[in-house]
């Protein structure tokens, strides 16, 4: 009688947990810029759709440096609906990049996790 209650029990200690789905992205979640001219900006926008049962937002867009700076939606997106994630990326030293881009919605523990790379070049 013992081991089948001790089974139950340690089968729930040991069932892995993943995080639950509340996007999907539209865009690859890595964006190569290519060759970037020093001293100038550029732009990428990655839209994401919301397949959760609930509205979300995003709560932070933490990016990898200061070069990087995130222009988002701040409004609830509904069930179904996309929103977008703006990242223009300074070019401020020579040579090449890989920034990562950590998105965090209300709703969710952990970030999604996206990337730009790229190489500055002189003009």
């Amino acid at each position: 009688m013992m081991l089948p209650l001790l089974v139950l029990v340690s089968s729930l200690f040991l069932t892995p947990t993943t995080k639950p789905e509340l996007v999907e992205w539209v865009d690859p979640i890595q964006h190569d810029f290519g060759d970037v001219p020093y001293k100038e900006s550029v732009q990428h926008v990655w839209s994401y759709r919301n397949i959760s049962k609930d509205s979300i937002s995003v709560d932070v867009v933490r990016p990898g440096c200061g070069c990087t700076t995130p222009v988002l939606d701040s409004l609830a997106i509904a069930p179904g609906e996309t929103g977008k994630i703006t990242i223009e990326f300074d070019a401020a030293k020579m040579g090449y990049f890989r920034q990562q881009i950590r998105v965090f919605f209300d709703a969710q523990r952990g970030p999604e996790r996206l990337f730009i790379t790229g190489n500055v070049v002189e003009k």
